[in-house]
């Protein structure tokens, strides 16, 4: 099980921000992708799990395989950490959310409404989705982000023990999740030297 990513080039708003990105991810192992904010990363991501079409290029991988954690968290407000949870792992036919909210800290909070969660709180239990769905490459947008030093080691275990098994990920993070074997791929090198618009074929020069 690989995923492999061929000369990729992806566009937001109708212009191409990167080109030529190609990699190659094997089971147990991580890939961290650095740049600067509005490079590109976000859309990269976001074209690797589905969400929007490659320009051009080829992803490669098995079907049904991947989990994607955006900077939301995808959860019902009125639902319980546990409904939330349930939900999810009913959608991908697994029965881990006791060991999900075990492994994320949310047992205690299992009957609270997700609505009423702080925003931590709120980010450990979006993360916790990516166990019960089961998929062994988890492709994720600054998974961190309103985590404490606590929550982000706790992650980080979470994280290497799915590598332990045989996973894989796609890391967009500045923060250090305790990975030192983790390939780091940046993604300056890959911006987009002219941006083609998407739509029109040709260069817009508003953005020259």
């Amino acid at each position: 099980m690989d995923l492999v990513v061929s000369d990729l080039c992806v566009a937001r708003g109708g212009l191409t921000v990167l080109e030529g990105v190609s990699f190659h991810l094997t089971s147990g192992h991580a890939l961290i992708l650095r740049g600067p904010n509005g490079l590109g990363k976000t859309t990269l991501l976001r074209t690797l799990a589905g969400l929007q079409p490659a320009v051009s290029g080829k992803i490669s991988m098995a079907a049904e395989t991947l989990a994607y954690g955006a900077h939301a968290d995808g959860l019902k407000g009125a639902l319980t950490v546990e409904e939330n949870l349930g939900f999810w792992a009913a959608l991908h036919g697994t029965a881990t959310v006791l060991a999900a909210m075990e492994r994320m800290n949310l047992l205690e909070l299992r009957a609270r409404r997700a609505a009423n969660l702080s925003a931590g709180q709120k980010r450990r239990l979006g993360l916790a989705r990516l166990l019960v769905t089961g998929r062994p490459i988890w492709v994720l947008d600054e998974p961190t982000v309103s985590l404490d030093t606590a929550s982000v080691a706790l992650f980080g275990a979470v994280l290497r023990d799915h590598l332990g098994q045989g996973g894989m990920a796609v890391i967009a993070t500045h923060i250090d999740l305790g990975l030192p074997e983790a390939a780091v791929l940046d993604l300056s090198p890959f911006k987009a030297k002219r941006p083609l618009s998407t739509a029109t074929g040709g260069f817009d020069e508003a953005f020259g």
